[in-house]
Parts: C-alpha cells; structure tokens; sequence
C-alpha cells in the first residue's frame, strides 16, 4: 500500500467517548465489504509503538503538547488483500490519561462507534508496511507523571486474519537531545577529530540508564574501543551501542568524560557519521550484555572484562517526549581518488560451443566509493558482444541495450549486442563487480573482439570523478585469438574510458595484448568479486578473477565509557 496523505480529525477524549461521534467524523459503523477468500488467507500485523511518552498536562497557554504514535498494517510478503478492512481501537484502558484524535492515511476513514472506541476502515493491503493512522495523543486533565494506559487494537477482513496490537501511554518521560558536533566537514585523509558528545534531559523526570549509538561509514574510524559497548560491522558501516548505567536526571546537561577521536582514514571519499543517544530498556541492557559475553573480553583481557560493572534490572521502557532530536548525523567530502581497473576474458570454441567469458573491474583505491544517501549505483560494466557470438545467459541485473548503448525496440526477445551491469551503492576500496557472460560461438572469426568499460551509470555521464586513470578503464574479450593467453588489456581509441563508450565490436586477424596488461588476467580458481567484495547474485561459475579481498576491520576501543555532569539545570517546579 502506498503512503497516504495525512488528513485531520478532531481529538477523542479516551476516558469518556460520551461525544465521541460529535468529537470525530460522523460515520455509521462500517460494514466489511465481501472479499472473496483465498486459498491460505493473508496474515496482517498491526504494529507501532510500544510505549508513547506524554507531556504532562499544563493549563494555559497553548495547551498540552502532542506526542504521536503512528499505527501501520504490515501485509504478507507475497500476498495482497484487495477487501475492505475495519481497525478497532480500544481506547478505555486509557481513560483518565490520554486524550485521544485520529490523523488518518488518505483512503481511510476514521469514526466513534460507542463510548470508549473507535475504528479506522480503508480498502486494499499490500505487501510491506503502510500506515494506517496517527495516534494524536495529549495527557488528560487530572493525570499525574507516571500515569500509565493502554490502546488496545485488532483489525478485521473478510479472506484475512490480522494478529492484534497494544501500545502503552505514559504520562511524563525524559526528553534526552543530543547536542550537534562542530566538526570540519571537508577533512583531509589522516585528520582526527575530537567528538565530545554532550546531551542534555529536557524531559520531566530522570532517565534510567542511556544508550549511546555510534554509526560510521568504512571511510571513518573511532580508534578507542569501549567494553561495554557492542559493535557490529557490514561492508559499509561500523555500528557501537554503549550502555551506560546512572540516573540522567532532567534538567542536567552530561557529556563524556574523554571526548571521542573521529578519524579520516586514507579510503574516506564521501562518509556519514551518526550519533544517538537514548533511555535504556530492560532488553537493551541484556542485548549489550549478551553481545559482549559473545565477543569476549575487550581487547582479549580477562581484567578489562571484569572492570565492566554487571548492568542491574532496568525497567522495561525506552520513552522520550521528543524522539526527533535524539540523534544527529553529520556529512564529510574528503578529496580523494579510487581507480576502477577494467578486466577482460579470453576464450576459444568451436562454432555451436558455448564459453564462458569473465569480464568486470576492480577498485586498486586508494578510497571507497559509496552514494550512501541516494542509494544509486556507483558505477555501471559495459559489455560489447564480440561479432560471431551472442549471450545465452547474462548475469542478473544486467540489462540489454543497443550497440548504441539505447535501449532495445520494444518487444525485443533476442540476445543483445551489448549488456550494461549496474553497481551496488558502494564499492569498496578492495572490492570491485565479476561478471560471467555465457557466449555462443555462433559464427568462428579469428581474434574477434568485445569491449569492457567501466564508467558511470548513466551514459550520458560516463565519467567517473573519483578516478585518476581513465587510461585502464577499458579491457577486451579476445575469441579465437591465434595464441590463446590471459586477459588483453586495455587499448587506446574509442571506448578507452575517458568518454565511457564501448568501441565497435570488429574481427580483427590477431588477438592483440596478448600479454596481461592494465585490464587483468583471469586467475583460475580465483574467488569471484562484486562491488561489496565477498560475492553476490552478480557473480557466476566459470574462472574468476583474482581480486584483492579483506575484511572491513573493527574499530579499535580501548577504554571505558564514563559520563559526567557538565552542567546542570534543574527543572523548575
């Protein structure tokens, strides 16, 4: 289901729906339109928050101010529900301490249906999550800090089963905010940064222990290393979450006690650093517990481990009356370059064989490359079918164009004469995209030659910025060369990887380059590489391509994480 567009509805009172139906829009209770069952009948989540912390009720002024708790229906993976469906809430378990108003999605309409309820009906569920409505939630007149109620919500379909959901409402709550970091946005390769996270309570009473989050991308590096902080890695990101015991009371500003060092490593290009800070939950706690026990001792010491106080019972609440300035993330542009090495093929067959022809770059660094924020291919492999062959099975997510580079007329079935691979979002600066080609040798022309770019996703721009050497942008797959031997490399003239455009695939009397040049050799046996540099859907059996491989490493911590009370400010009374 799409997102819809918020609309407004005026706010129920949940401890007394008396005027409830004058309170909301007026509507009769809805009726499910008949939706003819399937086979195995689609299961539906209702979900959202766990826990809505709410602002204590003040007289005067503006009134009290609003928390949100948004209502989404997650639909089953393959399976789209085409009916009508009604969403109940049961609202009395929150009289006395939450009003409640409803801001539903557009398409869906909510209503009072009796004293103490509420329904929300809309038509049609995709697959994924979709929001259904905005709790609009206010502390009713007459509650105290602490008071506590529940929203209690079921769905019904006809042809599909929804699973029910609670969410419980708090009166009062910390307001943790996390303060933003000056740094230099535009560091050089080497540069370390002082990262003193501060954050202050703005809230009505103390939080019961913090979670700090630290998150960088792989051209970042924190070279202190905490015990009881868990990390977790991936091909793009660093992840630490520290837990921190203590009363945070409200009002107190904490920060600290040694700040953090960001550094700016040598593969840095275009990097996110993200920094949270957070109330911790009973299960927070016994996650970062059970992570550490799993790593084992930071920095392989019995004694620091030990050093580590045992995290008590906590409460099971995360609440914050503003989560939105919880976290912070901050951007850096490092000047810097990765060169992306083109590599062809060789391969020899008779008329009718079919070969394989391995084809793909790698990243030779020094940086990774990664569109972090728009998520778009770094780069794209542009392959030209050799004359006398055609591709009985490209790699997925390639894509047939023209020898033009255009796309194919519509309704084309046939293979291409030439296969543009998109890249992930990032490259790594060992990493790089190995691609396996199925060619069937059609027609047996000596030495027939095809071309290999790598250039930018989109041909009208080719380029790649972050590259120094365009020269070695370009490699060859040699059919039926006279001496046979490893990849060709590169050559110069049309398609040489300035402009990004394959030359024209022609038969020529020798294979040229015999020797393995810029563009690679095919290593047999090798591991094949793709643009995360451990493999993916991309890859194919054959002979890979030797590529360079290491892993992502942990970021280096090494002592224990201790706040302090910069400055305090007591709330006033």
């Amino acid at each position: 289901m799409t997102r819809f567009l918020p609309r407004t509805a005026p706010p129920i009172r949940a401890g007394g729906l008396v005027a409830a139906a004058a309170l909301l829009l007026a509507a009769a209770p809805p009726t499910v339109a008949s939706a003819a069952p399937t086979a195995a009948a689609p299961v539906v989540a209702l979900g959202g928050p766990a826990e809505t912390a709410l602002h204590p009720y003040a007289e005067g002024g503006d009134g009290p101010k609003r928390s949100t708790a948004r209502i989404t229906v997650t639909g089953a993976d393959d399976t789209a529900y085409e009916g009508e469906f009604t969403v109940t809430f049961d609202l009395t378990g929150a009289a006395g301490v939450a009003d409640v108003a409803f801001e539903p999605e557009a398409g869906i309409e909510c209503a009072a249906t009796a004293p103490g309820s509420a329904t929300c009906t809309g038509h049609g569920i995709s697959p994924g999550r979709s929001t259904v409505t905005d709790l609009l939630l206010t502390a009713a007149k007459g509650s105290e800090q602490g008071d506590t109620g529940t929203v209690r919500i079921t769905g019904e379909a006809q042809g599909a089963a929804f699973t029910p959901f609670t969410t419980e409402v708090t009166v009062g709550g910390p307001d943790l905010v996390m303060h933003r970091l000056p740094f230099d946005h535009e560091p050089v390769p080497g540069q370390k940064q002082q990262a003193p996270i501060t954050f202050t309570n703005r809230g009505s009473r103390a939080a019961d222990g913090v979670v700090l989050t630290l998150r960088h991308s792989r051209g970042l590096d924190i070279p202190q290393r905490y015990s009881n902080c868990a990390y977790t890695t991936d091909e793009a990101w660093t992840t630490a979450r520290c837990t921190v015991e203590g009363a945070f009371e409200a009002g107190a500003t904490y920060t600290l006690a040694a700040p953090l060092t960001l550094k700016t490593t040598d593969r840095a290009y275009r990097d996110i650093f993200g920094y949270g800070i957070h109330e911790a939950g009973a299960s927070t706690v016994r996650g970062a517990t059970a992570a550490r026990a799993a790593r084992g001792p930071a920095g392989g010491s019995d004694d620091v481990l030990r050093a580590v106080p045992a995290p008590r019972p906590m409460a099971a609440r995360a609440l914050d009356l503003e989560p939105g300035d919880n976290e912070h993330e901050a951007d850096f542009r490092t000047e810097n370059t990765a060169d992306f090495v083109a590599y062809g093929d060789t391969a020899s067959g008779k008329a009718g064989a079919t070969v394989t022809a391995r084809v793909g770059f790698r990243n030779d660094g020094p940086a990774w490359i990664g569109h972090l924020r728009s998520g778009e291919s770094v780069a794209a492999v542009d392959f030209t079918v050799p004359q006398g062959a055609r591709v009985t099975s490209a790699p997925e997510g390639c894509r047939g164009v023209s020898a033009e580079g255009t796309a194919l007329p519509t309704g084309w079935t046939g293979p291409a004469p030439r296969y543009v691979c998109p890249t992930p979002a990032t490259v790594r600066d060992d990493g790089g995209l190995d691609l396996a080609f199925g060619l069937r040798i059609d027609k047996v022309l000596l030495g027939a030659v095809g071309r290999v770019v790598v250039r930018g996703p989109e041909l009208r721009a080719a380029g790649l910025p972050f590259d120094p050497e365009p020269g070695n942008n370009t490699a060859r797959v040699v059919l039926n060369g006279e001496s046979g031997g490893p990849s060709p490399a590169p050559s110069d003239g049309p398609g040489d990887g300035a402009s990004g455009t394959p030359g024209s695939a022609t038969p020529t009397p020798t294979p040229g380059g015999a020797g393995a040049g810029a563009g690679g050799t095919v290593a047999p046996g090798a591991v094949p590489n793709t643009a995360t540099g451990n493999g993916g859907s991309l890859a194919a059996t054959g002979s890979p391509t030797a590529m360079a491989a290491s892993g992502l490493a942990v970021t280096a911590l090494t002592a224990g994480l201790v706040l302090f009370t910069a400055a305090r400010r007591r709330r006033r009374a």
